[in-house]
């Protein structure tokens, strides 16, 4: 263990449970870049599309955008997971609305930073039609990007252009968690 990751492990530990939510369109890389970040700071990793009931991806499959009244549900299954980690948890979740990123961040009762992944709709489009066994078509990118609202300032999201390598992004997060580490993900320096 790197010492970065012991100290971020002793800083969850003292100023309670961390929770980084790495969000985007399908195809953005949420997945992958979730997971070697919770890797390389000891973390739980949570996927949100496992958590879609099967109504959702049956309707996903058929190419048929999910409404608010399928994502609410999902959303607080997401969140309630991410809560009942007792430490650092780093979720992979489309969030696409503030809506939404909201809902999870009163939900969980900690500190949530956004990790924001964002992309050219020609690059994203080539990934999803290049991904094997997912159940979101490259059709849907249309719809998710209509819906998509980008993180507003006040969120203090790190925002990642998906040009860069996984590794690349996973380095930029943990920088940023360098920076934000004397105060809470939310808060602002020289604030409690």
């Amino acid at each position: 263990m790197d010492s970065f990751t012991f100290s971020l492990m002793k800083l969850a530990a003292a100023t309670g449970p961390r929770k980084i939510l790495v969000m985007g369109v399908s195809g953005s890389g949420k997945t992958t870049v979730g997971r070697l970040l919770a890797d390389r700071i000891g973390a739980v990793f949570v996927e949100a599309d496992e958590l879609h009931p099967p109504e959702n991806v049956a309707k996903m499959k058929s190419g048929v955008p999910l409404d608010d009244a399928d994502r609410w549900p999902w959303l607080d299954r997401f969140s309630r997971e991410m809560a009942a980690i007792p430490g650092t948890a780093v979720g992979a979740c489309s969030a696409l609305k503030r809506s939404y990123r909201d809902r999870i961040r009163d939900s969980l009762g900690a500190e949530m930073m956004v990790v924001f992944l964002h992309g050219e709709h020609e690059l994203l489009e080539q990934r999803m039609a290049g991904r094997r066994g997912h159940f979101m078509p490259a059709s849907l990118l249309e719809s998710q990007l209509a819906t998509l609202e980008p993180p507003a300032p006040e969120e203090r999201a790190l925002t990642l252009d998906v040009t860069l390598t996984p590794d690349q992004l996973v380095d930029a997060i943990v920088a940023e968690l360098r920076d934000r580490q004397a105060v809470p993900f939310g808060g602002r320096p020289g604030q409690p």
